[in-house]
């Protein structure tokens, strides 16, 4: 088939999923794009297939407790900046990353309830004050997909990895469709990946038969079609699921259940799970069933312990203000927030990898890595350090910023400049920052 051919509208459909109760997407293969490899074909109500450009995607990456900002901030302003011991699992991706600080968190300042953990989230999320229950309005990831998501089969998809927090609504979720109305993360993989695959099939339920299996005809037919290298583009694509149905299989029972949050088990193998639903992420954006996504990887003050860092004595928050300020307590802080960054690289590495049009898709990715405050031990809401990654609508990469100016201005930069969702009456926005795009 000459590439061009396969119209968004089968894009979008993917195999299996007329009259079947599971579903594969497509990935991007050459047949979907025009002749210079920037645009998929769409089917217009005429039946003409046009030309569209290849659509961007946003995500919002949050890690809860804060930074230890000597670990974390470079001292040097520009794109010759030192990474730091906490950004050093970035070095492959200098070119993809822009660090930023300097900015301010104003609404976790204003009156009203919470302990600093409660106002610093619902500020950093939404611009607005913790109402006493939760966000005081919808979080940014919410503004962007109500402009941009409505195409998609999953207008936004909310995912998380470690349990452990407090237990307030403000400190288990980061997506909030309006004020005190939370979207929670799906934490349990197997729930996330029957969400994009179906689960109506009792044999893929029970995890004893595969989902490729549901589509193997449909798969054969169009690979049938497909030019020689997307026929080896869909072969890779199917084994990368196949692969994802045995690592989920292979977790153990306990893994498949979401605990108390101020119970949860402290030596379940997050990095195993976090690469988990990092993977399925990839697959909802390249498979185009959501735009639009936030991603949890630790609570807002989050209880956990790290095992696979050697740390097990206290949970996570109690690291951020015992011995805190002392030598020792820095470090701890160090290690825990560079396996914050590990997880991020990875899923960077995993969006570069797939190719889309004439680039990867990590090219048509926004992606905003946050935390509820800038130095944890002190509850810190101005100068805070934040990573834009990817390359959608032009973002500015491979320097580190310093800038002046709001989250909401951070926001409205990145969801109208290069989402080209208007965010412009988002709380505490009041300029775009040119440093950006």
């Amino acid at each position: 088939m000459l590439r061009g051919n396969i119209s968004r509208r089968t894009f979008l459909k993917g195999i299996g999923l007329t009259g079947a109760v599971v579903g594969v997407g497509l990935p991007p293969l050459e047949a979907m794009v025009n002749l210079n490899g920037t645009a998929y074909a769409a089917e217009a109500t005429t039946g003409k297939v046009l030309e569209s450009p290849i659509e961007s995607r946003f995500l919002l990456w949050f890690n809860g407790n804060g930074i230890p900002e000597r670990y974390w901030i470079p001292t040097e302003i520009g794109p010759g900046y030192t990474l730091t011991p906490c950004l050093a699992p970035l070095a492959p991706f200098r070119n993809d990353i822009h660090v930023i600080s300097g900015l301010d968190n104003a609404a976790a300042r204003l009156p009203g309830p919470g302990n600093g953990h409660h106002n610093s989230m619902s500020a950093l999320v939404s611009g607005t004050p913790f109402s006493g229950r939760g966000a005081g309005g919808p979080s940014i990831d919410q503004v962007i997909a109500a402009k941009i998501g409505g195409d998609s089969r999953f207008r936004s998809l909310q995912i998380g990895v470690c349990q452990e927090s407090f237990g307030e609504s403000i400190q288990r979720n980061m997506s909030w469709a309006d004020r005190n109305h939370p979207l929670p993360p799906e934490m349990i993989p197997h729930r996330l990946f029957d969400r994009l695959f179906g689960t109506k099939d009792q044999g893929w339920v029970n995890r004893k038969r595969s989902v490729l299996d549901a589509v193997s005809n449909d798969a054969a037919q169009l690979k049938s079609a497909l030019g020689k290298q997307d026929q080896s583009r869909l072969d890779d694509y199917l084994a990368s699921i196949r692969d994802m149905e045995r690592a989920i299989a292979g977790l153990p029972p306990q893994y498949a259940q979401v605990e108390e949050p101020e119970t949860s088990g402290d030596m379940k193998d997050w990095p195993r799970i976090a690469k988990l639903q990092a993977d399925l992420l990839v697959h909802a954006f390249a498979t185009r069933q959501s735009r639009v996504a936030s991603y949890m990887l630790t609570k807002c003050q989050g209880l956990s312990r790290f095992p696979w860092l050697g740390l097990t004595a206290e949970r996570h928050h109690d690291y951020t203000h015992d011995n805190a300020n002392q030598p020792e307590g820095q470090r701890i802080m160090r290690d825990i927030c560079k396996w914050h960054v590990e997880e991020f690289a990875y899923l960077l590495g995993k969006l570069k990898s797939v190719r889309e049009g004439d680039g990867t898709l990590l090219d048509h990715c926004c992606l905003v890595f946050v935390h509820e405050h800038a130095e944890a031990n002190t509850h810190k809401n101005n100068g805070l350090a934040v990573i834009v990654a990817g390359h959608a609508g032009g973002l500015v990469t491979g320097t580190h910023s310093k800038v002046t100016g709001t989250v909401g201005d951070l926001y409205s930069t990145l969801a109208d400049r290069v989402m080209g969702a208007d965010a412009s009456n988002f709380p505490t926005a009041q300029k775009h920052l040119t440093e950006l795009v």
